[in-house]
């Protein structure tokens, strides 16, 4: 007869986490449904069916200490997933440490979580400083010499603060200033539309800037985003996080054309996994059950952690959360969400590769990495203002991205 196995966690369904705390529930649910109708889990010798303790956090800091507390102490759950967000995750991850629990995490970026080699987190998603990386080295790429950069950075986040952080380290790398690439404004501070652009829009004009990057939360983003594109600045390439959604492209509208952002997941990135459904076939089942409008990262991000968390235990043979830990440092394998594997000293993700979109006629297209251009070339497409003026100059040598990448 099959023991109860519980999944817990605490997410935000309300509040300013909730667009993508309620995603990452339904990926949960989905992920529970699944595994179940499959026959349960097994680990060891002993059979489970899965069950799911989901608490809504309310996005607040002391709802998901209480939450967690209680997981990790009173009502302990066997294995326990992170909030979503790095500011939660940040609470969270410390009781866990002290309490001696294994916290899978999905939804907290902030480069910080791993800061002191902690041993009770494993991160499945990319850290903060990955997110725009890659966006410097394409722009390198470009077939213009002089690639003039500003980083408009949100002030009092430690995401924000990571990714920017990742962003500057791409900038310094030799190869990226060997090829042009020089960061002439950095601004700091939180977007008013109204006060704002007074100070900054003449800085980006005096270091005559012809590519921007804002690294903050979603209304950050799209504030700065829709005042450079309706101004008349000439700054043509346009790159933020919060791009990497599909909410970005409903709220811009035909503002949103040309520009880029980071994601840590696609479903047209279809990769073949080797545990779990393939990135189709998920987003196939969130249709199926209804979950169609939830199709960003944070649900496969958070179905990915289940399926790690449970191929871990079931290598460990075990729920000891030592044991456990032991098992996720010798895992290499892949999902619906990408590669896997963690740095053993920390938890830190390192197998996983963040994707750049970018917004093309109203839909988000992967510009890297493109698995599907055969012609050794990665071309953006076409459009009204994108990242310049011809296909010839906006040609970028993936031959000479890959060949640079471990030697920068």
């Amino acid at each position: 007869m099959a023991e109860r196995l519980t999944i817990g966690l605490s997410l935000s369904l309300t509040g300013k986490y909730a667009l993508m705390g309620r995603q990452a529930e339904l990926g949960l649910r989905l992920f529970v449904a699944d595994t179940n109708a499959a026959g349960g889990a097994r680990i060891g010798r002993q059979h489970y069916e899965l069950a799911l303790h989901c608490e809504d956090d309310c996005s607040e800091r002391a709802k998901c200490v209480e939450v967690y507390r209680s997981l990790c102490f009173e009502n302990r759950a066997e294995l326990l997933l992170g909030p979503y967000s790095s500011e939660l995750a940040r609470c969270a991850a410390p009781i866990a440490e002290r309490a001696g629990v294994l916290m899978v995490n999905h939804g907290g970026a902030d480069d910080r979580l791993h800061a002191g080699a902690p041993r009770s987190i494993v991160s499945v998603l990319s850290p903060a400083s990955d997110y725009l990386r890659n966006f410097v080295r394409l722009l390198a790429d470009l077939k213009f010499w002089r690639k003039r950069l500003a980083l408009v950075t949100s002030a009092g986040g430690g995401f924000a603060a990571a990714v920017a952080e990742g962003v500057e380290r791409a900038c310094a790398e030799r190869r990226t200033r060997r090829r042009g690439v020089r960061l002439r404004v950095k601004y700091t501070g939180r977007f008013d539309p109204e006060r704002t652009p007074a100070i900054l829009f003449p800085a980006l004009t005096r270091g005559r800037v012809n590519a921007l990057c804002s690294v903050g939360d979603f209304e950050h983003d799209t504030a700065l985003m829709r005042a450079i594109v309706r101004s008349g600045l000439n700054v043509p390439v346009l790159a933020c996080v919060g791009a990497g959604i599909h909410r970005f492209g409903e709220e811009m509208g035909e503002d949103a054309e040309g520009i880029v952002g980071s994601s840590q997941w696609e479903e047209s990135a279809n990769l073949e996994p080797e545990i779990g459904p393939s990135s189709s076939e998920f987003a196939r089942r969130m249709r199926a059950a209804g979950f169609g409008a939830y199709r960003d990262y944070p649900a496969a991000q958070a179905y990915a952690a289940g399926l790690l968390a449970l191929a871990a235990a079931s290598n460990a043979g075990s729920l000891d959360q030592r044991r456990i830990r032991d098992a996720f440092c010798g895992l290499r394998t892949s999902t619906l969400f990408g590669q896997f594997a963690i740095d053993p000293a920390n938890g830190c993700q390192v197998g996983h590769r963040m994707l750049l979109v970018q917004w093309h006629t109203g839909r988000k297209v992967v510009i890297e990495p493109d698995a599907a251009a055969a012609s050794g070339t990665l071309e953006f497409p076409s459009g009204w203002r994108l990242l310049l003026s011809s296909f010839q100059m906006l040609r970028i040598s993936r031959k000479a991205s890959d060949d640079d990448q471990d030697n920068p």
